[in-house]
């Protein structure tokens, strides 16, 4: 089935042109991944709906994001604050997505996402515009998780590598082919994501460093942005997966797990899980 949206998971702490600290920032924020999500997204006419659900501290979030894209000259920006599942169903948030060119699901707790979002009409409104429509859902660390199809939930980074230390459950299926993990490299969830696609060895893992994203087209091809690393593990040629008949609890083994670090600009197909690197020297886009 051809996907007319696009999908941009981030792995969390985006650049948002409001931080002091360069280690947060690229050179200006129009380099910057927001940058590109309100460039697919139709420029900055577009009607771009964010969506603190996940958060603990909606209104700053809010205030953060309204104050970002109002640097890139957007100034259609709605939020939509969902509480109570059953603002998933009312009228006036289903009119708002049904005219809008991009969502942002921010950070937080995705299960929070799936909870009151999950199976309502608003959600069968995201995956009908996605597939059908230029449409952009955009979201950044819990927002991109919740866009697996098989989603995690939690699970401590120390002991990510016995069974039954990561939590899975069921995401917002706009990405059933992959797994995405974020804030990968800072918080070390390399364990995390290996038992989770030793659960689920038919799919690929997405490891999401900071500041970094994908652009995904078709529901098939994606772009690295953003200035840190993806790591992809594809578990295709698992041998000795030993996850399926191990007790709770006790330490795991994976072997042949092929590994894949990308960066800015490189390409990968999920479909024929081959990559296109970007060769050496050659400009950023």
């Amino acid at each position: 089935m051809h996907i007319k949206g696009t999908l941009i998971p981030i792995g969390g702490n985006e650049d948002k042109g409001i931080e002091t600290s360069e280690i947060y920032t690229l050179e200006y924020i129009t380099d910057g991944i927001l940058s590109r999500v309100v460039k697919e997204s139709g420029g900055k006419d577009a009607c771009i709906v964010v969506i603190p659900t996940a958060s603990s501290i909606p209104d700053e979030v809010s205030d953060n994001y309204r104050t970002a894209f109002a640097t890139l000259g957007c100034t259609d920006v709605h939020i939509m604050d969902i509480r109570k599942r059953e603002q998933s169903e009312e009228p006036q948030n289903i009119d708002l997505i049904r005219k809008a060119d991009c969502v942002m699901f921010t950070g937080g707790d995705q299960s929070k996402i799936t909870k009151l979002i999950g199976g309502t009409e608003l959600h069968n409104i995201f995956l009908d515009r996605y597939q059908n429509d230029d449409f952009v859902i955009a979201g950044t660390s819990a927002g991109a998780m919740c866009m697996s199809a098989e989603m995690i939930t939690g699970g401590n980074s120390s002991e990510a590598f016995y069974k039954g230390a990561v939590g899975m459950d069921t995401g917002m299926g706009f990405t059933p082919n992959l797994i995405i993990d974020s804030h990968f490299i800072k918080r070390g969830r390399f364990g995390r994501l290996a038992q989770a696609v030793a659960k689920f060895p038919k799919l690929i893992g997405v490891g999401l460093a900071e500041d970094t994203g994908l652009v995904i087209k078709n529901g098939n091809d994606f772009e690295v942005i953003g200035s840190g690393m993806v790591i992809i593990f594809d578990p295709k040629k698992l041998r000795h997966n030993n996850e399926k008949i191990l007790e709770p609890g006790t330490p795991m083994t994976l072997t042949n797990l092929k590994t894949h670090v990308l960066a800015n600009s490189d390409r990968f197909n999920i479909a024929k899980r081959k990559v296109k690197v970007l060769p050496l020297g050659a400009p950023f886009s």
